[in-house]
């Protein structure tokens, strides 16, 4: 039995060592919006202001807190504002509005004590803005420190969860493998909506379960007469529930699925009139969402939704929304299943579901010792609920230890569905099962915690803790590094002159970013520019027309940028929908089309001289340059992971080449190294 003070003492280290990998290295990109939701939120961001009159706050079309339509008046420093015309937002809003307000909150903190605090601490130069960056940039600052302030939060929720179905014991290991979890490390550099959606749904299921037990105790049994008052605390705590579960759905529309173990609960501990309960906890969560989302309901003054739409196992019919919210909804359905044809989801192409994301847990976000864990935790977790039940009499709270089935069932009603649904979208973005991870979390720590002998069971908790805690320490020494954008950047900026043709692939980012290079100001616009489209178009489209403009522009072109493995992680791989344009990438790698490898760089987990690197050539068939490969072997030796999940490096760890045009071959030479399949 844990003494409280000793439980404390350990919860503060744990938040204190959790604190620390997610505050250090928010300028992982030098705040030049590497991260392209992040970079969008932002901009939309600068946008929400205090309304000039209440008379127009609500007004969708006048508003400055809409974020589906940019303010007539919308200006900001430093960037470009569109004014007065629809903006597509598929984000909650309650994370934006919470960035916004912290925004804010640092602006008038900095006026009044940033001159009393050290001038070199990032608190002052950044989130206070005494360095006196623009509003873009000092949004990027403060939003992801409140990030990783909301995974603080989700740490805290992990530990009192865990404690009130398992023990203090259980709980306070949870939440030190949730602190040294590689995915939400990453997850709370990014101002993107994941993390406070799985901060929102731990907090509901805490409620939820917090409800169950407390009604389960009060009773001799369960099952006896609902007509008893149910004590406050217990009604605090569902009502709670309710209000958080709206706030998730806030943030993400996927929380949904918290209406399932919100009924679960209001079915299993007070049965007469369960429904009742439940309909109240909807309505409380509707509520909560309007409040944080009010356009949502307010504004139905976007673009018709005139076709069927795919929405996980049913289809939703023709039918004229019109309302801005349940446009995003579809469109967002249409994207996670595959539907849209929509060339950055192209990468899941033949993965499996279920296997793909735990193999990227296990590789990436976990690594191999916490994933193991956190998995076979998870199944016994479900054997252990099953076992406990008695097939024959449903009635299970009947018996003397009633506390831990009622407790798993409400735990498992989160996590079981929503494993189940996650798992099987044809889009597998690792964040996607960030809601999960934290449940994962407290089944790894009870497993462990259940391990009879106790020199084994330190053991293993050890192993497991420790191991995941060097990889944390490894991943987090990547931002110990510049970002490889910022440093290919650089390298343009000294040895590329002004006015050359850079070429960059669509849907990727174009270098050279704009940066102060030397105290000078040095601007993207110094260089022409121009984007290869080898990723969009397939089948038909992908032809000699789409393979003549391509080759076009690189008989033309000075460089050619690949900055990270968006589109020759994926074209390759499908030759099927990319006839042509696959055969493009292993040619420029080989020097085949001219084009000579002049600069790479990068950056991996490393612990001093050995990295843990992924391939991100393998998978697609691809043989990298010999400079590449004496990169790699020279200054990155160590360990290679194998593919990756593009979400997991293309935003913080990408690697960036960049080849020079030396040989200048004509466009009509480069085609002749394509071998044009036949036409029917």
């Amino acid at each position: 039995m844990m003494s409280k003070w000793l439980a404390a003492v350990g919860l503060v280290g744990v938040l204190l060592v959790a604190a620390a990998l997610r505050w250090t290295g928010l300028d992982w990109d030098g705040y030049n919006h590497f991260h392209p939701d992040e970079r969008y939120i932002h901009w939309v961001a600068t946008t929400i202001e205090r309304p000039s009159s209440w008379r127009t706050a609500f007004d969708p079309h006048r508003s400055s807190f809409n974020p589906y339509y940019w303010p007539p008046d919308a200006a900001s420093a430093g960037i470009e504002v569109p004014q007065g015309e629809p903006r597509k937002f598929a984000y909650g809003h309650l994370p934006l509005y919470l960035g916004v307000a912290a925004t804010r909150l640092a602006e008038w903190a900095g006026g009044r004590w940033a001159g009393s605090l050290p001038p070199d601490w990032r608190l002052t130069t950044d989130i206070l803005n005494a360095a006196g960056m623009v509003e873009f940039r000092h949004l990027a600052a403060v939003t992801r420190a409140l990030t990783g302030l909301v995974d603080l939060g989700t740490i805290l929720f992990v530990f009192l969860l865990g404690r009130r179905v398992f023990g203090t014991a259980v709980g306070l290991l949870a939440a030190a493998l949730l602190a040294v979890n590689v995915m939400h490390i990453q997850l709370a550099h990014f101002f993107t909506v994941d993390p406070y959606l799985t901060f929102f749904t731990v907090g509901a299921i805490y409620f939820i379960v917090d409800f169950g037990i407390r009604v389960s105790e009060s009773r001799p049994s369960l099952n006896a007469g609902t007509s008893e008052r149910l004590n406050t605390r217990a009604t605090l705590s569902f009502a709670l529930a309710a209000v958080f579960a709206g706030l998730a759905v806030g943030t993400k529309f996927s929380a949904v699925l918290l209406f399932l173990p919100l009924a679960v609960a209001a079915w299993l501990v007070v049965r007469e009139r369960w429904w009742l309960w439940w309909l109240t906890a909807v309505l409380v969560a509707f509520l909560a969402f309007f409040l944080t989302n009010p356009f949502a309901v307010l504004d139905w003054t976007c673009e018709l939704i005139t076709e069927a739409v795919p929405l996980g196992p049913v289809t939703i019919p023709a039918i004229n929304w019109g309302n801005c919210y349940l446009d995003n909804i579809t469109t967002q359905s249409v994207m996670v299943n595959g539907g849209g044809n929509i060339p950055f989801t192209r990468q899941y192409a033949g993965t499996l579901p279920y296997l793909y994301p735990v193999e990227m847990q296990l590789k990436w976000g976990m690594g191999w010792l916490l994933g193991l864990a956190a998995f076979i935790g998870f199944g016994w977790a479900v054997w252990e609920f099953i076992r406990r039940l008695e097939i024959r009499d449903w009635r299970f709270w009947r018996r003397t230890n009633r506390q831990l089935p009622v407790a798993s069932f409400l735990l498992l009603s989160w996590a079981v569905p929503f494993f189940l649904v996650t798992g099987s979208f044809f889009v597998k973005f690792m964040r996607y099962l960030q809601p999960l991870t934290p449940f994962l979390m407290i089944f790894a720590a009870a497993l462990l915690w259940r391990i009879r002998q106790r020199w084994l069971r330190w053991l293993m908790v050890g192993i497991v803790l420790g191991g995941t805690a060097v990889y944390a320490f490894a991943f987090v020494n990547i931002y110990s590094v510049p970002h490889p954008w910022v440093t290919a950047s650089e390298w343009i900026y000294a040895n590329v002159e002004p006015g050359e043709l850079i070429l960059s692939e669509q849907w990727d980012d174009a270098l050279p970013a704009s940066l102060i290079v030397d105290g000078k100001a040095r601007l993207r616009a110094e260089y022409e520019n121009a984007e290869l489209t080898w990723l969009t178009g397939v089948g038909e489209n992908d032809g000699t027309a789409k393979l003549a403009g391509n080759l076009d522009l690189l008989a033309q072109a000075d460089y050619v940028t690949l900055v990270s493995n968006r589109v020759y992680g994926v074209v390759p791989r499908l030759p099927a929908e990319y006839p042509l344009s696959s055969q493009y990438h292993q040619l420029l790698l080989d020097g085949r089309l001219g084009y000579e490898l002049v600069s790479v760089n990068g950056r991996y987990p490393h612990l001093f001289s050995i990295f843990y690197r992924p391939d991100t050539f393998r998978w697609p068939g691809l043989t990298p340059p010999e400079g590449v490969e004496r990169y790699l072997a020279a200054e990155m030796p160590g360990l290679n992971g194998g593919r990756a999940d593009e979400s997991f490096v293309v935003y913080d760890q990408p690697l960036t080449m960049i080849f020079k045009n030396n040989s200048r071959l004509s466009a009509a030479e480069m085609e002749r190294l394509f071998t044009v399949p036949p036409t029917e």
